[in-house]
């Protein structure tokens, strides 16, 4: 993806990597299932907690990530295969696992639901791999005022889009189909597994170690 001139390509392909990377579509089906129980109060808070920590971390990503880079030593291609083998992991336990997730310390979960707005629910879950990795790379490589502004346009957009479904999911909770739910998440959940696979795929072309036909 190249970074450097804007044009329609890559305003569809950050906008649909930013949605998937800090989209509502991973964390939702989880938000619901460790929420589950909470009056609508704490779950509001809880949002509230899980969107402003996955936003700030999303800024401090895209302003400081090639700070970053530069100080832990790492490329972007070793941080797409480290991105994807994460992703990977979070796409694998979506599609296998066959009952609610089980928390470590249930009862402390309990007591301090904010918690698990932080960790899980904002990170890996809401900010996940595929946005870690997009965010470094925008500022790792963009080299203009303009694609900054860009990149915190679109997301502002998947960020507000994150605000509506939340609100609406606390909302209408006890009324979703946990079914089709389920299902949903299965399927999404296989599409980020070859997600996660062309991840590492990129990261190894851009190290050099394999050529993908078309780079």
């Amino acid at each position: 993806m190249d970074v450097n001139s804007i044009d329609v390509q890559l305003v569809a392909d950050l906008f649909l990597l930013l949605l998937i990377g800090i989209g509502p579509k991973i964390a939702l089906v989880p938000f619901l299932e460790l929420t589950d129980g909470l009056d609508a109060a704490t779950r509001a808070r809880v949002i509230r907690k899980m969107l402003t920590t996955a936003t700030a971390a999303a800024v401090v990503l895209l302003v400081l990530g090639e700070v970053l880079r530069k100080l832990l030593h790492f490329s972007t291609g070793a941080l797409a295969i480290a991105g994807g083998i994460i992703l990977l992991v979070i796409s694998a336990s979506t599609v296998l696992r066959s009952d609610k997730p089980k928390l470590e310390d249930e009862s402390a979960a309990v007591r301090d639901p904010m918690r698990l707005a932080v960790y899980p629910l904002a990170v890996p879950y809401l900010l996940n791999p595929t946005g870690i990795v997009v965010l470094v790379i925008i500022s790792a490589e963009g080299k203009s005022v303009a694609i900054f502004g860009l990149a915190l346009g679109l997301l502002a957009a998947v960020l507000t889009l994150d605000v509506v479904v939340f609100r609406l999911a606390n909302k209408v909770s006890d009324h979703l189909d946990a079914n089709r739910m389920l299902v949903t998440e299965k399927v999404f959940g296989f599409l980020l597994a070859a997600l996660a696979v062309q991840l590492m795929l990129n990261g190894l072309d851009d190290l050099g170690l394999i050529h993908l036909a078309g780079h």
